[in-house]
């Protein structure tokens, strides 16, 4: 099989962009994302691909680092120099697992998906992107990832290192896993006084978002404060997540690749400064 026969191209023919199908396909998207940051792209795979992608994440869950720790919002460390009371010292336990990229095969249906003819061109036109401004993540540990959590796992609310997360919902928990998130909070700065209402519970500016496997997500996690709600029941929950940047060449800082996948390699030390703005990681 192929990336072709994973993605819903019936559906949606992103193979296709002389199609009017494809140009109001890639309209709906861009009006989501411009309302919220935020756009799903429903039943993006078919069921043939959900059941490979989901076979693939199981093969290989016994690769995922599993961490239990407390981070702030930014996965730095604490500074004694801020207030008490800044986000930044805000620490919050967090238990959750990540298969690194590199166990994921280019023959495998994640990565047949990720480099399917089109696939790119999708998203970088659905995020309304200039090419000189749309890269792939070149972190070889993160480009492609499978999020993967059981009961009582979660993910605490934090901002992304990079600028467009791709994900794909694969499996669900049988309960809880709910996406949450307070969109574009930090568009024009890093807007202190909004993200410590959403971390104090009394933002007004939290949606909340539940994914179908198969589904096909676009996010500005960048930008916007998100968290994903702590799971229960014995199946996992797993999600892929495909990275893109604005920068060419860019990859996880040392002490996040760390807490995500538990190793770093020597491009994360020889790539650390590099970075396409100036926010707190």
């Amino acid at each position: 099989m192929s990336g072709g026969d994973y993605i819903n191209l019936d559906r949606y023919p992103i193979d296709k962009q002389n199609k009017e199908s494809f140009a109001s396909m890639v309209e709906k998207v861009r009006r989501d994302l411009a309302k919220d940051g935020c756009a799903v792209v429903r039943g993006f795979l078919t069921d043939a691909g959900l059941k490979a992608a989901v076979a693939e994440a199981d093969s290989v869950a016994d690769k995922a680092h599993r961490s239990y720790n407390s981070t702030n919002i930014y996965f730095t460390q604490d500074d004694e120099t801020l207030p008490a009371d800044h986000p930044a010292r805000q620490f919050y336990e967090r238990s959750n697992a990540f298969i690194p990229a590199d166990n994921f095969a280019p023959n495998g249906a994640l990565r047949q998906i990720y480099d399917f003819p089109g696939f790119d061109d999708f998203i970088r036109l659905c995020l309304d992107e200039q090419e000189d401004r749309f890269f792939r993540y070149a972190d070889p540990l993160a480009d492609v990832i499978v999020n993967t959590a059981g009961e009582g796992n979660g993910f605490p609310w934090h901002f992304d290192t990079n600028n467009f997360t791709v994900t794909l919902a694969l499996q669900n928990a049988e309960q809880g896993g709910a996406f949450e998130y307070a969109p574009m909070i930090r568009k024009n700065g890093e807007n202190i006084e909004e993200v410590s209402r959403v971390l104090d519970g009394t933002s007004e500016n939290i949606h909340t978002l539940n994914l179908e496997p198969g589904d096909l997500q676009l996010f500005r996690g960048r930008y916007s404060l998100h968290r994903v709600a702590p799971l229960s029941g014995n199946r996992p929950r797993h999600v892929a997540i495909f990275s893109y940047v604005e920068q060419e060449g860019m990859c996880g800082s040392p002490e996040r690749t760390r807490q995500l996948y538990g190793r770093v390699l020597p491009i994360h030390l020889e790539r650390a400064s590099l970075r396409a703005d100036d926010y707190v990681d």
